[in-house]
């Protein structure tokens, strides 16, 4: 059975070009010919010699660089004005230029995929948990609950002096909040003005703010039937 070798890790004829270019350390723009063509046709004879099987795209190139170097070595015909001839050897720099550059790209391309290697993807997480959920029904905004406690506020019963008697009785957050959620617990709706049963600054403005944290909280459901209706409290289902 016959067996085909890449010619010590030569990719291609090119390939094997550019090693022998940069074993004699010169520059592609100045090589030549005749010395290239002796040094690549030695390198596939050592080849032959060894019994290795060559691919055919090694045989073509080193037929086109005897075909090169003759014609090179053959007087050149004048040509004809306006008449262009192209020049075998720039032709093979500018091949040679161009393996060289898809080389350095496959190179980094290569280099890119090892340093990938090194990264493990992390499975993608189930945030369902944290998604936000609205306690606010469909086309209710925050600031609708605003205008409700303004409308509130400006009711004529409330622009009557308020009860200013000193006292020393305190209202907390916390405990209006379950007293709030008691009675929404209790009735299952309820109007947004009624919750304001005491005529005292500090229970309404109380009163208002344990509204906002029970909502941030999703604790109760904001909703409105209608534009312009009276603000109703829910239980969060």
């Amino acid at each position: 059975m016959d067996y085909c070798f890449t010619i010590d890790k030569f990719s291609g004829p090119l390939d094997l070009l550019l090693h022998l270019i940069k074993q004699s350390n010169i520059d592609i723009y100045d090589i030549k010919i005749e010395q290239i063509t002796e040094q690549y046709l030695d390198y596939i004879k050592k080849m032959e010699d060894l019994n290795l099987n060559i691919a055919s795209s090694y045989l073509v190139m080193a037929a086109e660089l005897i075909e090169m170097k003759a014609s090179m070595l053959l007087p050149k015909p004048e040509l004809v004005e306006d008449e262009y001839e192209e020049d075998p050897k720039e032709k093979l720099i500018q091949r040679l230029l161009e393996y060289q550059h898809y080389k350095d790209i496959t190179s980094k391309f290569h280099e890119l995929e090892l340093d990938r290697q090194e990264y493990f993807t992390k499975k993608s997480s189930d945030f369902d948990e944290f998604q936000s959920v609205s306690t606010l029904a469909d086309g209710i905004e925050l600031t609708d609950l605003i205008k409700a406690f303004e409308k509130f506020l400006n009711r004529k019963e409330i622009e009557k002096p308020l009860n200013t008697k000193i006292t020393t009785k305190e209202y907390s957050i916390t405990l209006r909040s379950k007293q709030i959620k008691d009675i929404i617990k209790k009735n299952k709706k309820v109007n947004f003005q009624e919750l304001f049963d005491i005529r005292s600054k500090s229970y309404i403005v109380v009163t208002f703010l344990s509204v906002l944290v029970l909502a941030k909280n999703k604790e109760l459901k904001i909703i409105q039937d209608n534009n312009f209706e009276d603000i109703l409290l829910c239980e969060v289902e």
